[in-house]
């Protein structure tokens, strides 16, 4: 018997190039995986094309959920966004699609895992730290980074490599925008984002909305509850996670929301430029913030954002599993016992205006932060706090005093 191949399959034109490619350098079994992560009608006729190609089977695993309560809620809990403005929506999808990659290898008793992510990206560390982690024993193959045997340098090249091998498929050599999709975002890369110059073409661009100058003229209210960090219900109505997600994009596509134009900084040492969109997200992390600010004191608000920083880096990194991922999301789930409660907002043109909240947990208190006098502060207080806390610039002040009198 040929040895097996789980080969990650997307239906483009790259990995679907690589079936015949793996038959003929390496004379594998091709079995391919298509797992769902919300891609939408991306995964229509891929059954037909994969077999078409040359794949002895093709597995199409919905793990939509999974992504969203394992994956998805843990970086949003956390407030996980790397470099300010990346919600991570694909460094998120890919240790949940090598789990299931892994899952499908031991299955079929496959001896390796193919991915189609090239020398130049993220997706191959990530892939490829996963698979190690939860499968140390498989090969790993990455065509793109075999250059020896994988010659085809362009979609010209694999097209004619497709047609040489009787593969007549629905592509042309017209190039366009390099787009990766899931339930919680899409991100474009290539033509004119490639030069940092150029605006993007947003009417060519856009997939999940328009641009907050083609948003409504009227605002739109949205309430949400919150119940231990997770989203439970929108507008009233009781829904699992994903439910949510998805109908918050359509909300915010609708209003302009979640458009980032970013030039950031990839584990492999480069500077891309792409546009993500992430209108649901965008919007369930300012709700989930707008609720936190509510309930968690200074200290804790603190420290947690810098591990949100350190848990979007781990993220963006391909660590997922890993000690420090557990830990660090550890911490948070402690943190986020008591995010509990309900937060109002008006989506508008881009933006998401705050419009009330409130916590049974909530440390506000009236009484406190108003200007009237009550029995919890008295303002006396404030003097001897001021000048023990402002003793060392006191005293270094003295110091410079004294020293520039002995000039």
């Amino acid at each position: 018997m040929r040895e097996k191949v789980i080969l990650a399959y997307s239906g483009g034109l790259d990995t679907t190039t690589i079936i015949p490619w793996l038959k003929e350098n390496f004379d594998y079994d091709v079995v391919c995986c298509c797992v769902d992560c919300g891609q939408g009608n991306e995964l229509d006729g891929l059954d037909e094309r994969a077999k078409l190609s040359g794949a002895s089977k093709l597995y199409i695993e919905n793990i939509i959920d999974e992504f969203c309560d394992d994956y998805i809620m843990p970086c949003v809990k956390a407030g996980a966004v790397y470099e300010h403005k990346y919600l991570l929506g694909t460094s998120m999808a890919r240790p949940v699609i090598a789990k299931k990659l892994v899952e499908i290898a031991r299955k079929e008793g496959a001896t390796a895992i193919c991915h189609g992510a090239t020398g130049k990206g993220n997706d191959q560390i990530r892939f490829e730290l996963a698979i190690k982690a939860l499968a140390p024993d498989l090969k790993i193959i990455a065509p793109w980074r075999m250059t020896d045997v994988w010659t085809l340098q362009s979609r010209d090249d694999e097209i004619a490599y497709c047609k040489q091998h009787d593969i007549d498929l629905p592509f042309d050599a017209n190039h366009s925008y390099s787009r990766d999709r899931n339930l919680w975002h899409i991100s474009h890369e290539g033509l004119e984002l490639e030069d940092p110059a150029n605006e993007p073409n947003y009417d060519d661009l856009l997939v999940l909305g328009v641009t907050p100058e083609k948003a409504p003229d009227e605002g739109e209210y949205v309430t949400m509850t919150f119940e231990a960090g997770i989203p439970k219900t929108l507008n009233g109505k009781e829904m699992k996670v994903s439910e949510i997600i998805t109908e918050l994009n359509a909300l915010g596509g609708k209003h302009g929301i979640g458009i980032v134009d970013i030039v950031e900084n990839r584990v492999v040492g480069m500077k891309s430029r792409g546009v993500y969109e992430t209108p649901g997200g965008t919007i369930l992390m300012a709700a989930h913030e707008q609720l936190e600010e509510l309930v968690l004191d200074r200290e804790t608000l603190r420290t947690k954002k810098d591990m949100g920083n350190l848990f979007a880096q781990i993220v963006y990194e391909g660590k997922w599993f890993t000690p420090l991922r557990e830990a660090v999301q550890a911490f948070v789930d402690v943190t986020q016992k008591y995010v509990t409660g309900e937060v109002k907002f008006k989506l508008y043109k881009g933006n998401i205006i705050k419009a009330g909240e409130t916590s049974p947990y909530s440390l506000y208190n009236e009484s406190l932060a108003s200007f009237t006098t009550g029995d919890l502060y008295d303002h006396h207080d404030a003097s001897g706090f001021i000048t023990l806390f402002g003793l060392p610039l006191k005293v270094r002040a003295m110091k410079m005093q004294e020293n520039e009198k002995k000039k």
